[in-house]
C-alpha cells in the first residue's frame, strides 16, 4: 500500500453501547430528550437503515474495526480472542499517516489490548479473557455473564454506578486529547474513538437525568409481550437465558427500566455534547469528519423481550451518522448499511478516494457514495451473525430490499417483510406464495456461509477456551490481560531544569498559542 496525500481530514469516531434506534429523537422518539445528538443528526447523512454484525458487544465490535463479517474471523461470543493478525481500521489509518487514539470501551478478548492504535486513554470496563465462554452443550439457562431480568427489577435512579464512573473518565480523557491535539506541534492527522457504555443495563440512571422525564411520559413498548408458547424457539432460548422463567416483571418494572434508560440516553448524550463541544472549540471542526454510532441495540421490553441477542429490529439495528458540513450535505439515506462499511469508508476518506487494495478482504463497502449522493438508489445487502451466549446454534441474517431472513442451523427459517409487517409479527417462511423469495434469500445466505460448519467450529473453540478457562481458575498464575493505561508524569506540566524554562513551557500549552512578548532592547543596541 502506498502513503496517502495530504492533507486529509481527521476522524472521530463516537460510539455509545446498546442504544436502541428507537430512544433517538433524530429516529422518531418525541420523548427523549439528547439535543447534542439531534444537533449532531441536523448536520449528519443520516443512515435510517444502519444494522450491527452481531447483536453483542465484543463481536460487533470486532467486525467494524476488520471491516469483516464476525464468523470468518471466528468472533462466535464476548470471550472469543480477537486475533492479532487481523488488519484492523487503526492498523489502516495507521499506515495513511493517521495518529490513532483509542478512549473508552472496546472490549477486546486476548492479549493483543491495541490491535492498531496508537495509544489506548482508559482501560476497558469489562473482562479481557476467556470467562465468558459460552456452553452449548449446557443449553440455554448456562449463564457465563449472569444475565438475568435483575436490571430490569432493581432499575431507578442513583448517584453513581460503574457506568457513571467509566463514562466520567472517557469524557474527561477524550476531551484532554483533543485539547492535546489542537496545541500539538505534529500536524498529523488524527483518528481519535472515544467510546461509552451507556445506555447498557443495568437500568441506573443519574438522578438529575431521571428527573427530566416523568413516569407517565413514559411510553409502554409498542408490542405486547408474546406468550412463551407462541415465541419462535429463537425467542425461547432466550426467554430461558434470561433467566425470564425465574423473574416475573410487572408493567410497572417495565415502565420505571424504560425511564432508567431514557435517563441514560439523556447521560451520554450530555457527554457526546461535551467531545462536540471541545472539537468546536479548539478548532478542530472543520477538518474533522465526525461518526456516530452504536455497537447493537435494546430490545427495550418489545415483544416482552429484552437486551440484544436476537435479529428483530430493536435488537440489530443501530444509529449511524456522518457529519462534515463543509463536505456532506445533511440528508437521509435508506439503504441497508452496516459497520463493516466503517473501514472502507475511512480508507475512502483518508486517501481521497484513491484507497489502494486492502491487504486483506473486506466484507463492506464505502459509505461515501451514499453520503455524497452519487449511490442514490442503493440496493445494498446487509448480514448479521449470532453465535453467543443465549443461543445453541450458529445463526444468521439477511436483510435485501424489504426482506429479512433469518436462519438458525437446526430450527426452521424465518421471514419477514418490513415494508409490510414493521414490527415483524407475521413469519412468512413456509408459505407457498414466498417459496420462491426463500428459497432466493437462503441461497445468497449460505453461499458463502456453511452452517454445519460454522456450528461445528463454534462447539470445537467453546471447548477450547472453557478448558482454558478451567486451567486459569485453577492455577495461580491467570493470565490478565486487562488493559492498563499508563500516564509518563515525567512529561506532564514543568519538569528539570532544561533549557526551556517555566514560562516557555506554560507558554506552548496555552491555546490558541501566542507568540511570546520579546524584551525590550536596551537604548543604543546595534540593530
Amino acid at each position: 500500500m502506498n502513503k496517502a496525500p495530504r492533507p486529509q481530514p481527521n476522524i472521530i469516531l463516537l460510539m455509545a453501547d446498546q442504544l436502541a434506534v428507537s430512544a433517538l429523537p433524530a429516529y422518531g422518539n418525541a420523548v427523549v430528550q439528547a439535543p447534542h445528538l439531534s444537533q449532531l443528526a441536523a448536520q449528519s447523512v443520516v443512515f435510517d437503515s444502519a444494522y450491527c454484525n452481531f447483536p453483542i458487544c465484543a463481536p460487533s465490535r470486532f467486525s467494524m474495526l476488520s471491516g469483516r463479517l464476525p464468523h470468518s474471523i471466528a468472533a462466535y461470543d464476548n470471550a472469543s480472542e480477537f486475533p492479532a493478525s487481523i488488519p484492523t481500521l487503526a492498523h489502516y489509518l495507521r499506515h495513511a499517516g493517521y495518529r490513532t487514539i483509542l478512549c473508552g470501551k472496546m472490549h477486546f478478548i486476548g492479549p493483543d489490548q491495541l490491535h492498531g492504535f496508537n495509544e489506548r486513554l482508559t482501560t476497558d470496563i469489562y473482562p479481557a479473557d476467556f470467562s465468558w465462554t459460552p456452553d452449548w452443550l449446557k443449553g440455554p439457562a448456562y449463564r457465563p455473564t449472569g444475565v438475568s431480568m435483575r436490571p430490569v427489577l432493581e432499575s431507578g435512579p442513583c448517584v453513581r454506578s460503574m457506568q457513571v464512573d467509566y463514562d466520567d473518565e472517557v469524557e474527561y480523557r477524550g476531551a484532554q486529547c483533543l485539547y492535546d491535539l489542537a496545541r500539538s506541534p505534529n500536524p498529523e492527522p488524527f483518528f481519535l474513538t472515544v467510546s461509552f457504555t451507556h445506555p447498557h443495563p443495568p437500568f441506573v440512571s443519574p438522578q438529575k437525568h431521571w428527573d427530566l422525564y416523568r413516569d407517565e411520559d413514559i411510553p409502554p413498548p409498542k408490542v405486547a409481550p408474546i406468550a412463551f408458547e407462541d415465541l419462535d424457539p429463537h425467542s425461547q432460548w432466550l426467554y430461558t437465558a434470561h433467566a425470564q422463567d425465574i423473574y416475573s416483571v410487572s408493567p410497572e418494572d417495565v415502565q420505571s427500566a424504560r425511564h432508567a434508560y431514557y435517563g441514560m440516553v439523556s447521560y451520554v448524550d450530555e457527554k457526546i455534547g461535551r467531545i462536540l463541544a471541545v472539537l468546536k472549540e479548539t478548532q478542530l471542526d472543520d477538518n474533522t469528519v465526525v461518526v456516530f454510532c452504536g455497537d447493537h441495540g435494546e430490545m427495550l421490553g418489545e415483544r416482552g423481550m429484552w437486551f440484544k441477542q436476537s435479529f428483530y429490529e430493536s435488537s440489530v439495528r443501530v444509529p449511524l451518522m456522518v457529519s462534515m458540513p463543509s463536505r456532506f450535505a445533511p440528508a437521509r439515506v435508506s439503504a441497508h448499511v452496516s459497520l463493516v462499511d466503517l473501514l472502507p469508508t475511512f480508507l475512502d476518506l483518508a486517501y481521497a478516494g484513491q484507497a489502494p487494495e486492502p491487504v486483506g478482504p473486506l466484507d463492506g463497502q464505502s459509505l461515501i457514495p451514499l453520503a455524497d449522493g452519487s449511490e442514490a438508489h442503493s440496493q445494498r445487502v446487509v448480514i448479521s451473525e449470532y453465535s453467543s451466549e443465549g443461543v445453541c446454534a450458529a445463526s444468521r441474517m439477511l436483510r435485501d430490499g424489504p426482506w429479512k431472513y433469518i436462519f438458525t442451523h437446526g430450527l426452521p427459517p424465518m421471514l419477514f417483510n418490513l415494508d409490510t409487517d414493521p414490527d415483524e409479527l407475521h413469519d412468512l417462511a413456509g408459505q407457498a406464495d414466498f417459496a420462491h423469495m426463500e428459497k432466493q434469500l437462503h441461497v445468497r445466505l449460505i453461499e458463502d456461509w456453511d452452517p454445519a460448519q460454522v456450528h461445528e467450529r463454534i462447539l470445537a473453540s467453546q471447548r477450547e477456551r472453557l478448558f482454558l478457562a478451567e486451567v486459569a481458575n485453577t492455577s495461580s498464575q491467570t493470565p490478565n490481560w486487562a488493559f492498563q493505561p499508563f500516564v509518563d508524569e515525567s512529561k506532564r506540566f514543568i519538569r528539570g531544569s532544561g533549557s526551556a524554562g517555566p514560562t516557555s513551557v506554560k507558554s506552548r500549552a496555552r491555546f490558541p498559542y501566542v507568540e511570546p512578548v520579546q524584551p525590550d532592547k536596551p537604548a543604543g543596541t546595534p540593530t
